[in-house]
């Protein structure tokens, strides 16, 4: 298991590639797509097999003639001219479409596929991929896990077949199939099944070979209440609400791929979809799940990621003070920070210009400053202001001059007069979003303003010394501001280029005109350069320079967020501004709140502004040993004695080991030599005072980093120190938790 990585079974749609603990056999299907372990010869056999060997080849041959195919389709697309506009946009996602499905075709080859049904009405299974597939004829080899079709290979139960006869998963191992399972779902379709039937399901087969008696009670719905989740509609918010091990972020990721696929308002071209997770090594699983699902083009990212200051703010050490940021009141007072620098002039001036004087009074400023539309940010809506100021001034001197002036002229002298560029630098200046915040912490009268509900110790608490030093809890209020301020580089981009592109066209006025003048064809063919359309195509816009945009800014049709319990409202508002659909995907755990989560979802999602919410409960535990959560129910309830804990359907009979910090080298050593594969995790607030072996199966991680992940072996080093109250005990539970085999806890007492 690598870093990161949920039990294969955690979702209906993963494919295992751990290796069986025993050694391939060298039965009749070597060499073949089949690589039976030892004591499976029985599914050995060709009445078994012989339909799927051929399918495969099938599979086989047609995924080598879909790579000739799309490597010349993407050759060719790449030779292309680049074009410029929506031409230049087609053909670049072209390339990425041909890219990823040519990336995904190579990587995995026949393990594309996940298993096969067949239906009563149709005796031919129907093969269920990754991807669709085709062969060169038309035929279809595999259908894409998300479609429709697909439905029946995870939802159906014993209770609800949904038309299928027997359901085939495969468990594929470095190419090869290692293992499969037959589920049967008429009592007269046993026959031929026998040596590969599994009443138990290849889904929570391969969770562990020790077993509960409860697991029999949960086969028959957990498949279906999971592919519930993952198909549901994308309008509203959907809350996947799940403890430990219930595989709720693995059903997200699934959802993620399965929304892009089925729903076309969720294209790249409408917005995409924004993942966010908890911290990096998260993102690092995420980054590889969803390609293996057939999706390359969801932005990820952690909630530091959504701002450049994010990557070095730090801890707010002042619980005060995060509670003061925290709330989303606090976000709302941006809103009054900003209009401050748009109030207009209340004094009139006199713009001189070589033709007349033109009095600007405090109305024809007033109604420039009115001009934007609302929700233009400010420093985009300058422009506008300014340009409709000059239309302002051109009116009334038209009026004053008497006199016909090119408007050229005009201009050029108006945004030549030094006064009234000051004037309107002073009246609407572009505002960086970082000096807006740090004015609010270090000009109290500033923040009074703004915040006039903050009572006089709040204000105090929120100063200080030095207001650049960013902190954590500061990212949504500057998110806020860089949201509703826009940023003052996009303006002065903007006006280079349009600076570059006029001295472009007047360069090449400049050209043409000597070219005509120095035309002595007969047909004077260089005057045809003078027609409109044919001067335009000489300057070529797409080597002036361009803003950089910003990836992660949306709006985004739909956003994925996970471990959403840890969100304060503020927070919640840096999500929301990227998600004007207000369609997303939340998942979380009350019980896995930091500091506590006493509300339902509905309640904190309606204080945000989520009023559309539904809630899909995941309650059973697949991944984490029974001996483990016996130890770990009663951490949580301690601190919240009505945590939703789930209720594990593992047993490995391998009981909570305790013991010395001393013993954690020979502890891990031995780990390592009786596990060939399989990820080990230390988890500690502090250094540790001991020499780890070297391994790249090793990791030392601290709490809120091991958040959202799992591990074969954990070892937990002094969770004492982990900290105190409901803090200290989510810490300890969360940890705990991440076991998927074995748990140690280290003390320094032993």
């Amino acid at each position: 298991m690598t870093r990161g990585t949920t039990s294969p079974t955690t979702s209906p749609t993963t494919s295992p590639t751990t290796s069986p603990t025993t050694s391939p056999t060298t039965s009749p299907t070597t060499n073949t797509a089949f690589d039976l372990a030892e004591g499976l010869e029985a599914k050995a056999d060709p009445v078994l097999i012989g339909r799927d060997q051929r399918h495969f080849a099938a599979i086989g041959q047609a995924i080598e003639e879909a790579v000739d195919d799309l490597t010349e389709r993407l050759d060719a697309a790449r030779r292309q001219a680049g074009g410029t506009g929506q031409e230049a946009m087609d053909r670049d996602l072209e390339v990425h479409r041909l890219t990823a499905r040519l990336r995904t075709l190579r990587r995995y080859g026949l393990d594309l596929c996940l298993g096969h049904v067949v239906g009563a009405d149709d005796p031919e299974p129907t093969y269920v991929g990754r991807l669709g597939l085709t062969d060169r004829s038309g035929r279809r080899l595999l259908i894409d896990w998300r479609s429709p079709a697909a439905e029946p290979f995870f939802a159906a139960t014993h209770a609800h077949p949904m038309g299928l006869v027997s359901r085939r998963r495969y468990r594929w191992t470095r190419g090869r199939v290692t293992d499969y399972w037959d589920e049967v779902f008429t009592a007269d379709g046993l026959e031929g099944h026998h040596a590969a039937l599994d009443d138990q399901s290849a889904f929570v087969a391969s969770l562990g070979a020790s077993r509960s008696p409860r697991m029999r009670d949960v086969l028959g719905t957990i498949q279906a209440d999971q592919d519930a989740i993952i198909r549901a509609g994308s309008r509203g918010a959907l809350v996947v609400d799940g403890g430990p091990g219930t595989g709720k972020t693995v059903v997200a990721l699934h959802r993620t791929a399965y929304l892009l696929y089925a729903d076309p308002r969720l294209g790249h071209r409408r917005g995409g979809v924004l993942f966010v997770g908890p911290h990096e090594p998260y993102l690092a699983y995420v980054a590889d799940v969803l390609p293996s699902l057939g999706e390359e083009g969801v932005q990820t990212c952690t909630l530091r990621d959504l701002l450049p200051e994010g990557a070095t703010a730090a801890p707010e050490t002042d619980p005060a003070v995060a509670a003061l940021k925290a709330s989303a009141d606090l976000v709302r007072a941006i809103e009054p920070a900003v209009r401050i620098w748009e109030e207009p002039p209340t004094e009139p001036m006199l713009v001189e210009t070589p033709w007349a004087d033109v009095p600007l009074s405090a109305e024809d400023w007033a109604e420039a400053f009115e001009s934007p539309a609302p929700g233009t940010p400010h420093n985009e809506a300058r422009d506008e202001v300014w340009e409709a100021l000059l239309a302002i001034l051109a009116d009334k001197h038209a009026d004053e001059a008497g006199e016909e002036v090119p408007g050229d002229g005009l201009r050029r002298a108006l945004v030549r007069n030094a006064d009234l560029v000051d004037a309107f630098t002073r009246a609407w200046p572009l505002v960086e979003a970082t000096e807006l915040v740090g004015d609010l912490w270090s000009v109290p009268a500033y923040l009074r303003r703004c915040a006039p509900w903050l009572a006089p110790e709040d204000v105090r608490r929120l100063q200080r010394a030095d207001p650049h030093a960013w902190t954590l809890s500061d990212l949504p209020l500057l998110d806020a501001a860089r949201q509703r301020l826009g940023d003052p580089d996009v303006s002065r981009q903007r006006r280079r280029r349009e600076a570059a592109l006029a001295a472009a066209r007047e360069e090449m006025d400049r050209v043409v005109d000597h070219l005509v003048a120095t035309d002595d064809s007969e047909m004077m063919v260089m005057s045809m350069l003078r027609v409109e359309d044919l001067q335009g195509a000489l300057v070529d816009e797409d080597a002036a320079p361009r803003p950089d945009p910003d990836r992660l800014a949306g709006p985004f049709a739909h956003v994925v967020v996970d471990e959403a319990q840890e969100l304060t409202d503020a927070e919640w508002q840096m999500l929301l501004a990227r998600c004007p659909s207000r369609s997303l995907t939340i998942v979380g755990d009350r019980a896995q709140a930091g500091h506590g989560f006493a509300e339902s979802w509905a309640d904190r999602l309606a204080r945000v502004g989520l009023h559309h919410v539904e809630v899909a409960s995941l309650s059973i535990n697949y991944r984490t040993p029974a001996e483990v959560m016996a130890a770990a129910e009663p951490v949580i309830r301690a601190a919240l004695p009505d945590a939703n804990v789930p209720t594990s359907v593992r047993s490995t009979g391998v009981p909570v080991r305790h013991g010395s910090v001393a013993d954690l080298p020979s502890i891990v050593t031995s780990w390592l030599a009786e596990h060939a594969e399989g990820i080990a995790c230390v988890i500690s607030t502090g250094p540790l005072d001991v020499a780890l072996p070297a391994s790249s199966r090793v990791r030392v991680l601290t709490p809120e980093l091991a958040k959202g992940l799992e591990f074969d072996l954990v070892v937990l080093v002094d969770p004492d120190a982990f900290g105190e109250g409901i803090e200290g005990a989510v810490d300890r539970y969360v940890a705990m938790t991440r076991a998927t085999q074995q748990l140690v806890v280290l003390t320094h007492d032993g």
